[in-house]
């Protein structure tokens, strides 16, 4: 199956680790699997500054830093133990089940797409916790 990707003039990407920048507008065809991310899929560390955030680098480190996979794999386990804790509704502890099973399948793609519903959950929660502090 084929992926068609447009890109616009500076848009960058990350393809199996290495980074590009498009000149000018481009259309890619991928026609296999490549580990891949757009620019506004990409965090930089510093940006990583609550538990939700920190499992997203994790796991898209995890996802495009194949020879570190497996130490960034267990630091995602341990993340994701410490984002449940604070969690108290169902719909979000739903979603860390689902989180964890696409990562142990290596499906790291997918996860990061729980992962962005999970920052939401946890903005909710620090908002809830902000307003019992009240």
């Amino acid at each position: 199956m084929t992926l068609r990707i447009s890109l616009r003039d500076g848009e960058k990407m990350i393809v199996n680790g290495a980074v590009m920048r498009a000149s000018g507008r481009v259309e890619l065809m991928i026609e296999n699997h490549v580990a891949l991310l757009r620019g506004r899929e990409v965090m930089q560390a510093e940006e990583a500054s609550t538990p939700a955030r920190r499992l997203y680098f994790t796991c898209m480190m995890a996802y495009i830093d194949e020879s570190g996979r497996s130490d960034h794999q267990q630091h995602v386990v341990g993340l994701l133990g410490d984002l449940m804790s604070v969690f108290r509704t169902d719909e979000a502890r739903m979603a860390c089940l689902e989180f964890a099973r696409l990562a142990a399948l290596g499906d790291y793609y997918r996860a990061l797409g729980v992962c962005r519903q999970l920052m939401t959950y946890e903005a909710a929660a620090f908002d809830r916790l902000a307003g019992e502090a009240a």
